[in-house]
Order: C-alpha cells, then structure tokens, then sequence
C-alpha cells in the first residue's frame, strides 16, 4: 500500500488508519516471504489455461487398472492395507509393492485425468528448454519440461494430482503450462541427463580466453600481479568436469590434449565416451591444476606421475587417483574415482553363481594361506577383496590391510595406507604388518617379485594372505608368479585358490526388447554351447537412459580355481598353461565365458559384449 493512500485514509478516520496500517504490515510480511504458489497464477489470469488442466474422469485409480489389466482385485486390497501404513497414493503403492510397472501407472494416469503420456525414453529434448526450470525445483517436484508451443510449456511430472503442483510450475516458469505424464523413475533419469554440469563450462572458458587474451595484449607488472586469479577458471572447470563424472556414473575421467583441442572423456559401464571438448589452449592450465589438487610436481612435465587427491561431490566422498604422462600434444591426466560413500557388497551380492560363490567361501574360510584375485584394471578385483575382508574381519582375530589408496575404511580393520614419499611400499609395509601379530593380511596388490615373494611368505608361515594381481584369467595368475621369479614350488605351497573376474556390460531394461542376431553372433553362441539352441533373442536398442549404447550398469563374472593336489603336482613340474587349464576343466571349474554365456541365455547381456569383455578363444 502506497503512503500517500495510508494519508487519505488517516484523514478520514483513526479507525480507517488502524486498518490501512494493518494491511500495510500484512503486505510487507508477504513481501518477505514471498508469493504464494497459486499467487503467481491468480495475478496472471493469461497463464491460466483450462484446457491444459487435468480433467478427472471420476473413476477411481484401482478401477482403471482393473479395468486395463494391470492389477487384480487382491493387488489392490493388498495395497489398500500397505497404503495405510505409508500414507502413499495407491497407484505409488502398487509400483512399490512390485505389483504395477511404473510406465503402466503412468499411461492410467493419464486416461484418468484426461492428459497425454510421454516416454522419456526416446523423447529429444532441448537442454535450452529444460534449463528453463532450474534443477532443485524439477528434482522437488519431479518434472521436467518436454517441449514448448507458442507461449506455453509442456512439463512431464510424475504425479499430476501432486498439491498445486500446475500453479508451482506457473510460478517457476512464468509461462501458460500443458502437463504431460511420465514414470517418476523416467523423469528421475531424464533430470540426471539433462542438467549436464559441461553446459555451464562455457563461461569459465569466456573468462580463461579473455585472460589469455589479455596477458598477450600486456606484461607489464600490473597485468602480472593480476594473474594470480588466472586459476578461477579452470578451477570452475575442473569441478564441473568431476560433477559430470559423478553424474555419469563415471569410473575414470581421460584428459586428452589434442592438436587443435583438449577432449575430456569419461568411461561408463567400461566403455569410454567424449562428454567435452576445450580450447588447446587450456590444455597445460587444466593438468596443472589437477597435478596442484594432487600435491604432484607442475614443473616436471616430461616424465610420468602419479598422485591422489581427496574431493566432495555434492554429498559424496571420493578419492581420486591421478596419473600424468608427455605426449607430443602436451601432458595426459587420467583420473580413478573412487566413491568411499558406495555400499560395501556382500559376497552373496557379487554376482557369484551359488556353487561358485561356495567354492570360494571354501577357500576363505582357510586360517593360512592365500587367495588370489585375478583380472584386468578396472574388473573388480578390489570389489571382491573388500567384500571377502568383510566376512573375514572378526573381533577374536587381527586383520590389517596395505592399500594404495584405501577406499573404504573398516571400523574393526587395521588399515596402511602407502606413502611412498615417506618410504611406505607394498613391501615395506608388509614386512611391518608381519611384526605387528596379523592373523589375516589384505594386499591390495602384488606388483613386484618383492612384494610377491614377503606374501608368499607370510602365506607359508601361517598367515591368510588375500591380494589381487593383474592377468587375464585364474590360470594366467600361476605363472604371473613364475613370471616375476616365485619358485614353483612355493607357489603351490602357498596358494589355496585364484578368482579371475569381469564386469561385463548388462543390458538396459529400458529398451530391452527382442532382435534378430547376426550370423556372427548365432555361429559363437552356438559353437561356445555344443550347439545348443536359443530361440528368443533380446538386447537394448538404444533409449536417452542408456545413452544409445543398449547397456546399463555391469554385473561381475568369475571363476574359481582351487589349487588341489593334483595341480599342485602340474605347478612344481612347470606344466604350461594349457595344461593347468585342462586339469581345472576337469575337476569343474565354471569358467569365465561360461558364467557370460549363461547372462546371455538369460538375456541379462549380449552376446556382443562377451566378445568384448571375455577372453574366449
């Protein structure tokens, strides 16, 4: 209220002054907090479009999916009595309980309030017009915006009856409003996708080259005092980047410099893929401010380095691993990032099928020895170590760990952390161990005929010894021991048993749908089997989910060697590999592409991606 109108009504009476004073104060204490939801709207009658509202049909939710059949009648008394307890709307209750499919809930929905449904999955849509709803607001209230026509909006939200939630988007988008429904799973993932962390990298580079640009122009002294915020930019940058590795689920980030660009990939699900690209010129500044954040030399450009660094990600903890090397466009940066706040696993939960999971518990359960976890990088060896040192770890024994880095920490669990600077080695470190009374020691890796050979050791001298080593299968990892200088005969003395691993890819239950295989695949899968016949073929076609790779998420393969009399016999003879091999296939070892096979028949994966990530020959 203006305070020439609060005069008028004063000089008409006091008890006109009293009520216009009250209103004023109620003015200002709307003004602080600010509009209501439905105030926007109710001052922009224009946005109001009662076409675009929901229009219920006056049937009940559990009628219509009966009516579609998608739920029984006993689905539904079940979720009645679950929905008192939980409060959700039944539709929700439903999908928890197992009972509907999320997309089908959606698509009843729909019918019920008259709107149209959309499928995110292979729904385009334009990072300008989503960016129009600022994220925390789609994240609250579970939407998105799809697309734009003349004025107004069109939002996909999972919940279309949610309170006032048309008014809310009014509200946020100061525009007219169409909703459209879409899973809340759907919209979920379509959020993580869209409000790409990169999108905003291009400010930072505006700064970054028009400081180069700058320092070129000038040298004189008061242009280099100014340089100390040259960093800004690429420390923007560089956050960004991480956020997007963290959205994308990334398990490493590759820092390319090229010759006319600097390209960032991530790699996902163990396969890489380009999320940026940068000036060439901003190539030295970016490895420099990594090699900074890792406490390694930015001087020394020319010779390989490794260092690590510890970061926060939104509400997530992770350690990150760097490592440098020259190449004639400048220096690479290679960044492991390890996520301390991810759920240990269980051996149960690793993917083991349950003979094999039996096998190896056999082996774990031994008071002395050693057992081995084989694998390339990135094939979860660690992941299994951890999850067998949680089951080890008890409070009558004393475990302790030598780890580079330690990526979990285990409240009941010595754990060393190597610092090489301060002559801290796999070595070392376990020389030390061995003084300090251990009834279980964790390698986190054999590297060395040092190390391999005080493990060996330890094995021997009445110690459980678990590590992992790098090779291609259980079997490669007997003569990686002979490889680095370990006699045979201690390797058969110490061994109880070696796990060789994968992560192979698993197919995208978002696209998954059925194909025909090409005569490649049907002439492996039927060779690999004994000719045994499949007749149903399916795989992911590719969805925004998925990024149009048909795969989401891996699971873990194995096999478990157990070293048995008759293998020692071949290990202290120097048998070769296939040998040993045909020795384990013999006594039962479920191998590696059998396990894949077996995902296949149960269209969990591709017969593609056993080629890729299975050594099958």
């Amino acid at each position: 209220m203006s305070a020439l109108r609060t005069l008028r009504l004063a000089l008409l009476s006091p008890i006109g002054l009293s009520m216009a004073l009250k209103r004023s104060r109620s003015h200002d204490k709307a003004d602080e907090l600010g509009p209501t939801p439905g105030a926007f709207a109710a001052a922009n009658p224009s946005f109001v479009d009662a076409d675009a509202a929901p229009k219920h049909r006056g049937v009940r939710i559990g009628d219509l999916l009966k009516e579609h059949g998608l739920a029984t009648e006993e689905q539904i008394e079940e979720a009645l009595v679950a929905q008192k307890a939980t409060g959700k709307k039944l539709g929700h209750t439903l999908v928890d309980l197992g009972h509907v499919q999320e997309r089908d809930l959606a698509t009843v929905l729909a019918d019920q309030l008259g709107l149209e449904v959309v499928d995110l999955r292979h729904q385009n849509l334009d990072s300008d017009l989503v960016a129009l709803l600022d994220e925390s607001t789609a994240r609250d209230l579970h939407a998105i915006v799809v697309k734009k026509v003349g004025p107004r909006v069109e939002v996909a939200v999972g919940d279309p009856l949610a309170p006032d939630i048309q008014n809310k988007l009014i509200q946020s988008l100061e525009a007219p409003v169409r909703l459209v429904v879409a899973g809340v799973t759907d919209i979920e993932l379509a959020i993580a996708k869209n409000y790409t962390s990169v999108a905003k990298v291009d400010d930072a580079i505006r700064v970054f080259s028009a400081r180069s640009e700058a320092r070129k122009a000038t040298v004189d002294q008061a242009e280099i005092g100014a340089t100390v915020d040259e960093s800004a930019p690429i420390v923007q940058v560089v956050n960004l980047i991480m956020e997007q590795a963290v959205r994308d689920r990334a398990s490493d980030v590759h820092i390319e410099p090229q010759e006319d660009q600097v390209r960032i990939r991530v790699r996902t699900d163990g396969a890489l893929h380009e999320v940026l690209t940068l000036p060439a010129d901003m190539a030295q500044s970016l490895v420099s401010r990594i090699k900074v954040m890792a406490d390694m030399n930015i001087v020394e450009r020319r010779r390989p380095q490794d260092g690590q660094f510890h970061t926060k990600v939104g509400d997530r903890e992770f350690d990150v691993r760097v490592s440098t090397t020259s190449t004639v466009f400048g220096e690479k940066a290679v960044l492991r990032l390890l996520d301390k706040s991810r759920a240990l696993y269980k051996v149960a939960e690793l993917g083991m099928p349950l003979d094999t999971a039996a096998k190896y518990r056999e082996l774990t359960r031994s008071p002395y020895g050693m057992v081995i976890c084989a694998g390339p990088t990135g094939s979860g060896k660690t992941t299994t170590l951890y999850a067998t040192l949680s089951e080890v770890a008890r409070d009558e024994i004393n475990v302790t760990t030598i780890e580079d880095p330690v990526e979990y920490v285990f409240p009941r669990v010595t754990q060393i952390q190597i610092n090489e600077a301060a002559g801290v080695t796999f070595a070392s470190g376990l020389r030390s161990i061995l003084r300090q009374d251990p009834d279980a020691i964790l390698v986190g890796e054999i590297r060395d005929l040092e190390t391999a050979r005080i493990a060996t050791q330890a094995a021997l001298t009445g110690h459980l010894v678990l590590s992992s080593i790098h090779a291609t299968d259980s079997v490669a990892a007997l003569h990686r021991f002979i490889d680095m200088g370990i006699e045979p005969f201690l390797i058969s003395s110490a061994l109880l048993g070696v796990v060789g691993q994968r992560l192979i890819r698993k197919t995208c239950p978002h696209c998954f749908e059925a194909y025909t295989p090409s005569i490649e695949e049907l002439a492996f899968y039927e060779k690999a089997t004994d000719g045994d016949p499949k007749t149903e073929w399916f795989h992911g076609a590719g969805c925004n989910f998925c990024g149009n790779t048909g795969y989401l998420g891996r699971v873990g393969i194995y096999e478990v060697l157990k070293i048995t009399d008759e293998m020692k016999g071949l290990i202290v003879n120097s048998a070769s590999h296939e040998e040993i091999r045909s020795m384990a296939l013999e006594q039962g070892l479920f191998t590696l592409r059998e396990q894949a096979l077996r995902l296949v028949e149960e269209d969990a994966t591709t017969v593609d991606e056993v080629l890729r990530t299975v050594y099958v020959m």
